[in-house]
């Protein structure tokens, strides 16, 4: 998945200046990027029933992106994303996350996450290949992607909150 970053710019400068690999003839190909380090992520979600404490635990072993060429390549060309695995991309400081699903072959769940672990907005089932931004709507500090509609199979909503050291929103 080709990611970039509007910091206050319009979509019409981000296209003019930040255009696809492919659009600005670049002569390398974009490979799918090896396994990058992973960490134990958990998302709390409310209202579980059967659990004591009305809370359920879902529990990701996620890739770490964090640096733009990590971010840049994303999932791109990956075949397939476990139903615990996902990638979690982590902007730094907080931001307007923008995404989109260029050479990305696979639907992904977006998890847009604010500083204190909070699931602010999620965008389920994104379109394969599809070039139209994903954004999250406000400031976040990551984006968690995860496979294609197992955030409704789970029942995870915005509000939820996201433990992970890399967060530092320890488990």
């Amino acid at each position: 998945m080709q990611r970039r970053r509007l910091l206050g710019a319009s979509t019409a400068l981000l296209l003019a200046t930040h255009l696809p690999a492919w659009a600005q003839g670049a002569e390398e190909p974009i490979h799918a990027q090896k396994e990058l380090p992973k960490e134990k992520l958990v998302i709390v979600s409310k209202g579980g029933e059967g659990s004591a404490t009305g809370e359920v635990r879902h529990t990701f072993d996620v890739e770490l992106a964090r640096t733009e060429g990590e971010q840049t390549v994303g999932l791109m060309f990956r075949k397939s994303v476990a139903p615990d695995g996902g990638m979690l991309f982590l902007w730094g400081h907080p931001i307007q996350s923008q995404m989109w699903m260029e050479n990305t072959l696979v639907p992904l769940d977006m998890v847009f996450i604010t500083e204190d672990g909070t699931i602010d907005s999620i965008a389920e089932n994104t379109v394969p290949r599809s070039l139209a931004v994903i954004s999250s709507h406000g400031p976040v500090v990551a984006t968690l992607e995860l496979q294609g509609g197992i955030a409704s199979k789970l029942g995870i909503q915005v509000g939820d909150r996201v433990l992970c050291q890399a967060l530092g929103t320890t488990p």
